[in-house]
């Protein structure tokens, strides 16, 4: 029996990888099984945990990846799996943030790549690789410029959606933060939206890569935006750069997240839309073991 299963949405990318995985799986003598569903991956992932497979590879886009994660933290297999990933959708953010950035850099990592082990977050009882975002949901804005994601990272999205949004109500929140050093402030106060991010596009610095291993959350919090709708790529780097007066930025191994008002706060958890009041993010270390390509760097912020 093969050690690898890759559980892929043949529909990611319009269809057009299908064939190619399924060759080249069998060319390497993987396992393969069709998603079909939304939600189908992770009951895949579990009947694929309890047949035995030791690596599991999530083929499609970031949806895919959040559901065979969901199906690993199910079967609580965490300790016991290799998680691994085929670029198939037309984000693909998180497999390019660890150096998975084609098909056949994806095969060759599974082959013979890379191991490491890095953190998730939860969301109460929901893992999550990339990122939660309070307010907006904004991993699904498409048309954000590459230059300025590479300026100023995740918030890119954010503010690519605030272009278009002119009628967007600031949250009113409190957010309590357990720091590494033991510290415990409480953030309180009226924001556009709060991006908590466990992937490398989210540092709390603003200019580099985050470190994925290091057991900290970068966050982010907008509470402030100027009239952008008219404004070019460069004045919103300028603006929303590192030393920007319209943002709080900090390192936390948890987050507590209470709306003031009655009603839900929109969440976006890796790309997953929730509703509720409340939410407590918590950093897992050290938890998800998968396939790394050439291009990541364990501590990006070191180099």
């Amino acid at each position: 029996m093969a050690d690898t299963v890759i559980i892929y949405n043949p529909q990611s990318g319009g269809g057009s990888h299908a064939d190619d995985v399924e060759d080249r799986a069998d060319l390497s003598g993987y396992a393969v099984e069709r998603s079909e569903h939304a939600g189908e991956a992770v009951t895949l992932t579990q009947e694929a945990i309890e047949a035995g497979y030791s690596t599991i590879v999530a083929g499609g886009g970031d949806g895919t990846v959040n559901e065979v994660v969901q199906g690993i933290d199910r079967a609580d297999a965490f300790d016991d799996v290799t998680f691994g990933i085929l670029p198939l959708g037309t984000g693909n953010n998180f497999a390019k943030q660890i150096g998975i950035t084609d098909l056949e850099t994806a095969f060759i990592a599974l082959d013979d790549g890379v191991r490491r082990t890095i953190d998730i977050g939860m969301a109460t009882d929901r893992p999550f690789v990339n990122s939660c975002v309070a307010g907006l949901t904004a991993e699904s804005v498409s048309g954000t410029s590459g230059a300025l994601k590479s300026r100023i990272g995740g918030l890119a999205y954010v503010l690519t959606t605030l272009r278009t949004v002119t009628d967007f109500e600031p949250l009113q929140l409190t957010i309590d933060n357990e720091m590494s050093d033991g510290d415990t402030p409480t953030w309180s106060g009226e924001a556009l939206c709060v991006v908590v991010g466990n992937g490398r596009q989210f540092a709390a610095d603003g200019t580099t890569q985050a470190n994925m291993e290091d057991g900290l959350f970068e966050v982010a919090i907008v509470t402030d935006v100027p009239a952008i709708d008219l404004m070019s790529d460069a004045v919103l780097e300028r603006l929303f750069g590192q030393d920007s007066p319209h943002i709080d930025r900090f390192q936390a191994a948890s987050v507590d997240i209470r709306g003031h008002s009655s009603d839900p706060i929109r969440f976006s958890v890796d790309g997953e839309t929730i509703e509720q009041r409340d939410l407590v993010l918590t950093v897992r270390p050290n938890r998800l073991r998968l396939v790394v390509g050439e291009g990541y760097d364990p501590s990006p912020m070191d180099t």
